[in-house]
């Protein structure tokens, strides 16, 4: 079946550290933890559509943290309470929460923590690490830590937490599954200590 895209009215958009931004649209909305959405707030220019990961999800509204990078997000940042987007989803495979059991680290990088938010929440019965890396200052960890048993931070600047790479600070023999969202060199690196 094709997907269209539907509107949306947006009841949250605010910008929660240096252009990273949270926004929420109203609306009954479905996706697997790890899903992504196409969202549209302009009509021709940028041509493209942007893939945001779902941040979480609940029977009244679904919400996105997004990072401004250029014109479309920079749009989208601009928008206001009442406004309305166009959204298409869920796109993408997801995680199948119900085969990840045991203890669980999660390692991000950047924005690559939004879609884990909503992944921990489904996650049952298990114990979980998040292992969160940033540039200088951390977000959205305290809305983390409500679900996962440690948050560990790192910075690169030293700022906050650990100074250096998330995957400094990570031991994949400890874990059952690992979870890994954000910038490629990172994930291939995790991905390389967990061979």
């Amino acid at each position: 079946m094709q997907q269209v895209y539907v509107e949306g009215k947006i009841v949250v958009n605010k910008q929660i550290e240096k252009n990273i931004y949270m926004i929420s649209v109203e609306g009954k909305f479905e996706a697997k933890p790890g899903q992504f959405y196409m969202i549209r707030a302009w009509d021709k220019d940028p041509f493209l559509s942007r893939p945001i990961s779902v941040y979480d999800l609940d029977d009244e509204k679904i919400s996105f943290v997004y990072e401004v990078r250029g014109k479309g997000t920079g749009i989208l940042s601009k928008k206001n309470c009442g406004d309305t987007i166009r959204l298409m989803g869920p796109c993408g495979n997801g995680f199948d929460v119900d085969k990840i059991k045991g203890k669980i680290a999660v390692v991000t990088g950047g924005i690559g923590i939004a879609p884990m938010l909503y992944t921990i929440k489904s996650i049952k019965d298990s114990k979980i690490d998040i292992f969160a890396g940033f540039r200088e200052k951390s977000y959205i960890t305290n809305e983390m830590k409500k679900y996962a048993d440690n948050v560990y931070i790192t910075t690169d600047n030293g700022s906050e937490g650990y100074k250096g790479n998330v995957a400094e600070i990570f031991n994949p023999i400890e874990y059952n599954a690992v979870l890994c969202c954000g910038p490629t060199v990172m994930m291939k690196k995790v991905s390389n200590m967990c061979l």
